[in-house]
């Protein structure tokens, strides 16, 4: 059984949001347009990302509380402890940020999304389609 694994960056977030108290809790509750920059070494992966397309931006919670299995959903202390399996806190064992954007311009290696409440420096591990149903990819 494999123990550890290995991600590699492929770009990194641009956003005025700088602290997790600045960040809305979901890209839909208010997050301000934001840049991904890409590493030159993945510019063929970008090929068909186009305007428009709402995709999953899949990131790596670096500032993140690995140690948390735990949490009051949405800080609410109404709502029951849960499991971090069952929410999308941030602070889990492993720390990987699932966001659904939509693809605003993509100029080189500079794509700008919107709904991204992702923190400025956050590395991006992976991008994916959202897939439409009945639409092959």
């Amino acid at each position: 059984m494999q123990d550890s694994l290995v991600l590699r960056p492929v770009g990194w977030v641009e956003s005025p949001l700088r602290s997790r108290e600045e960040a809305p809790l979901q890209g839909d509750e208010g997050a301000p347009d934001a840049l991904v920059v890409f590493e030159r070494a993945v510019r063929e992966a970008l090929d068909g990302l186009e305007v428009g397309a709402d995709v999953l931006l899949i990131t790596w919670l670096d500032r993140a509380d690995r140690d948390v299995l735990v949490v009051q959903p949405r800080g609410d202390p109404a709502r029951p402890p849960t499991g971090v399996f069952s929410t999308r806190s941030p602070d889990r064992p492993n720390p990987l940020g699932l966001h659904r954007v939509r693809v605003l311009s993509v100029d080189g290696l500079r794509v700008r999304v919107r709904n991204l409440e992702a923190l400025d420096g956050t590395p991006v591990v992976d991008v994916k389609p959202v897939l439409d149903p009945g639409v092959e990819r």
